[in-house]
């Protein structure tokens, strides 16, 4: 991928903007009804609680084994643990450096429900609520769940976009086959509990946080400038 081509940026927000593991856990820590079961669970025993699927590549409480679709349904009906997912450091500062440069910036978030997303994102977000566009899409409640793509393609025709100058930066490996799908370009987030991609994504950019984006972006551009 030859970013200094890159005009428009698709964020994810969970796992990316946000920290979503950090709700998670306070959620299974808090909630009334998963409490008493996690109450000694510590941090980096999320991953054993919430296991890890292949195609998700990263924590879900959709994912559990015992109480998946419930707990995700009761984690978006309680606002005090939806919203308890703070941005990583350094986002608001890295998404005014690019929209300094000239990037076009959208956030990209599937949920259950797309008004309380929403509601919670023009908080959250409200520094660089002037330039950044909040795109929210109702999925479904299956992993191969065509939203994103779906998504994607409708706001390259709403927004005169060109999939090619366009990467989507998301920490779940089948919204990275998603990009892929809609013409655009993937690039990876990390954290200590995602997994490592598949032999086909290899070629995928990784990255820890959204400021080492940025760097990647702004440096190859003044390097083949």
């Amino acid at each position: 991928m030859n970013s200094s081509k890159i005009k428009n940026i698709f964020w994810d927000v969970d796992g990316v903007l946000a920290d979503l593991n950090y709700a998670y856990y306070h959620f299974l820590k808090g909630h009334p009804k998963y409490r008493e079961q996690h109450e000694g669970l510590k941090w980096e025993q999320l991953a054993e609680v919430l296991s890890i699927v292949p195609e998700y590549g990263a924590l879900e409480l959709k994912t559990h084994p015992e109480h998946g679709k419930e707990m995700d349904r009761d984690f978006c009906a309680d606002q005090k643990f939806f919203r308890n997912r703070p941005l990583y450091p350094g986002v608001i500062e890295a998404l005014k450096e690019l929209n300094e440069r000239g990037y076009r910036q959208f956030t990209m978030s599937a949920t259950f429900d797309v008004e309380a997303k929403r509601a919670y994102l023009e908080d959250v977000l409200a520094p660089v609520a002037d330039f950044l566009t909040i795109e929210c899409v109702q999925h479904g409640e299956f992993m191969h769940d065509t939203a994103k793509r779906d998504s994607l393609l409708a706001c390259y025709q709403k927004y005169d976009l060109l999939p090619e100058e366009t990467i989507l930066v998301d920490d779940r490996i089948y919204n990275l086959y998603a990009a892929i799908d809609s013409g655009a370009h993937p690039v990876r987030m990390r954290c200590e509990f995602t997994t490592d991609l598949p032999d086909d994504l290899s070629w995928v950019p990784e990255f820890p946080n959204v400021p080492a984006v940025s760097d990647w972006l702004v440096g190859t551009q003044l390097k083949l400038s």
